[in-house]
C-alpha cells in the first residue's frame, strides 16, 4: 500500500486505521481554534469570517508540510498566546494597526525559514535556560485563562481594584462556567473531543438563555467566507522602526518556545526521542511551522505553531505523518461549515481558553523553585504575563531577572553568551 510505504506505518508498528483515528482525535481536540482565533483577531479589527477561512487554510497547509515532509504526527494551526499577543498587545496595547502586526508575522515567517535552513533556531533555543522555557508556557497559560475568564464576564475591570468579580446575573457568565464544568467532566471521562463538545454544548445552552444569536437565513453548510478583507494586507511603512523590531523579536521568541517545547514534550511522551534526547527530523518539523507562519500571514492570520493537543492523537497511537495528513483533511472539510462556527459566542469559546490555559501550565511541576536564581526569574515570567496583559513583558522581566541574578551571585558561567545579547535588546526596549 502506497500510504503505508510512504509513511512507514507498519515499520513504526502502527496501522492505517490507528493513524486515521489518531488524526481525527487530534483534530477534535484542537478544532476549537476555528472559533477562538477569529474571536481573538476580530478584537484587533479584523474581519471575523475572513479570519475563519485563513485559520483553516493555514492549518491545512502547515499540517500538510508536517505530514509530507517531516512525516511526524503533529498538527499545526495559528497559535494560542501568539494570537493574543497579536490582538491584545500589539494592536490594542501598543496602538498599531492589525496590518502592522500581520507584517511582523510575515517577516517572522521569512526569518524562520532562513534560521531553520541554517540550523540557527535550534542553536538559539538550546541556549535558553530550560527553567525559563517551562515558565513561559505557564505564564502563557495563565494569560490565556485570564482572557477566557474576561470573555465570560466572570472577571471585569474595576477602577478601585483593577479587576473584580462580574455580575452573576449575567447569563454569559453561567454559560461560560457551564462550559468549563462540561469540558472538565468529559476530560475526566476521557471523552475524545472534550473541548469541542464543551464549546458546542455551551453554544446550545447560550441559545436557550439568549447568549447565542442565530442570524436570519442560517445554514449549516456553505462555501468558505472570502479572505479578501485580510488577504496580503501588509503595512511595510514601519518595517525599520524600533517597535517593529521588538514586536518581531517577541513573535520569534515566543514561537520558538511554543513549537520546540511541543515537539520535545510530545515526542518524549510518545517515546520518539533518540538516544541523545533529540526529536527525529526536527529541522523538517520546524520548516513546517515556518512555512505555515509565512503563508498564514499572507492569508491573514497570526503565527502558526505546532499544537500541544497533538499529544491526544499520539496517545491514541499516532506515530507517523499519516496522523497529520488526517488532521489536514479534517481542517479542509471544516472550511465548508463556517456558519456553524461563526454563531459560537465568546461565552462558549471562553471555557476552551480557560481549559487550554490549564493544559499550558502543566510544566509548573518542572520549574526549579529551590534555587532562587532560577525561581525568581521563572516567577517574574509567569506572574507578569497576566498582570501586564502582555506575553512580551513577562519574557522581558524573566530574562532580565535571570541574567542579573546569575551575574550578582557568582553564577555567570551558567549564562550562555547569546543571553547577554537578548538582555541588551530588552534593555533597549525599555528606553525606546
Amino acid at each position: 500500500m502506497m500510504l503505508d510505504k510512504y509513511f512507514k506505518i507498519t515499520e513504526n508498528k502502527s496501522t492505517l486505521r490507528t493513524e486515521i483515528i489518531a488524526g481525527i482525535t487530534t483534530f477534535m481536540t484542537m478544532v476549537y481554534i476555528l472559533a477562538v482565533n477569529p474571536s481573538i483577531l476580530s478584537a484587533a479589527g479584523m474581519d471575523k469570517d475572513a479570519v475563519f477561512t485563513a485559520t483553516a487554510l493555514s492549518a491545512v497547509i502547515a499540517t500538510l508540510v508536517m505530514a509530507l515532509v517531516a512525516k511526524l504526527p503533529f498538527a499545526l494551526a495559528p497559535g494560542m498566546g501568539l494570537n493574543a499577543f497579536f490582538a491584545f498587545t500589539v494592536v490594542l496595547g501598543m496602538g498599531y494597526s492589525w496590518k502592522f502586526a500581520l507584517t511582523a508575522v510575515f517577516l517572522e515567517g521569512i526569518i524562520f525559514l532562513i534560521l531553520t535552513a541554517f540550523n540557527v533556531r535550534e542553536l538559539i533555543v538550546n541556549s535558553i535556560p530550560l527553567n525559563l522555557k517551562h515558565a513561559v508556557s505557564v505564564g502563557i497559560g495563565l494569560f490565556i485563562a485570564f482572557i477566557g475568564l474576561k470573555g465570560t464576564g466572570l472577571i471585569v475591570d474595576n477602577p478601585a481594584t483593577l479587576v473584580s468579580l462580574g455580575s452573576m446575573k449575567n447569563p454569559a457568565v453561567w454559560v461560560g462556567l457551564a462550559g468549563v464544568i462540561i469540558i472538565g467532566v468529559l476530560l475526566v471521562k476521557q471523552i475524545k473531543g472534550a473541548i469541542l463538545i464543551g464549546i458546542l454544548v455551551s453554544t446550545l445552552i447560550g441559545l436557550m438563555v439568549g447568549v447565542t444569536i442565530i442570524p436570519e437565513g442560517f445554514t449549516f453548510v456553505s462555501l468558505p467566507p472570502s479572505i479578501e478583507p485580510i488577504f496580503f494586507k501588509f503595512d511595510f511603512s514601519q518595517v525599520f522602526t524600533i517597535d517593529m523590531a521588538i514586536v518581531l523579536f517577541t513573535f520569534l521568541f515566543v514561537d520558538m518556545f511554543d513549537t520546540v517545547g511541543t515537539l520535545v514534550g510530545v515526542s518524549s511522551k510518545s517515546g520518539m526521542l533518540d538516544e541523545e534526547g533529540r526529536v527525529p527530523r526536527v529541522k523538517q518539523a520546524l520548516f513546517a511551522d515556518s512555512i505555515g507562519t509565512f503563508v498564514g500571514a499572507m492569508l491573514g492570520t497570526s503565527t502558526v505553531t505546532t499544537y500541544v493537543e497533538s499529544a491526544a492523537g499520539v496517545a491514541e497511537g499516532g506515530k507517523t505523518g499519516m496522523t497529520a495528513l488526517t488532521v489536514a483533511v479534517m481542517f479542509a472539510l471544516s472550511l465548508f461549515f463556517a456558519p456553524l462556527f461563526m454563531i459560537i459566542p465568546a461565552a462558549a469559546t471562553a471555557p476552551a481558553l480557560i481549559i487550554v490555559g490549564l493544559m499550558m501550565i502543566t510544566p509548573i511541576t518542572k520549574v526549579n523553585l529551590d534555587d532562587y536564581t532560577e525561581a525568581i526569574p521563572a516567577f517574574f515570567t509567569i506572574i507578569m504575563m497576566p498582570l501586564t496583559y502582555s506575553i512580551a513583558e513577562g519574557i522581558v522581566f524573566g530574562m532580565l531577572a535571570y541574567v542579573l541574578l546569575k551575574l550578582l551571585t557568582g553564577k555567570a558561567k551558567e549564562i550562555k553568551p547569546i543571553m547577554y545579547l537578548i538582555t541588551v535588546l530588552f534593555v533597549i526596549k525599555f528606553f525606546f
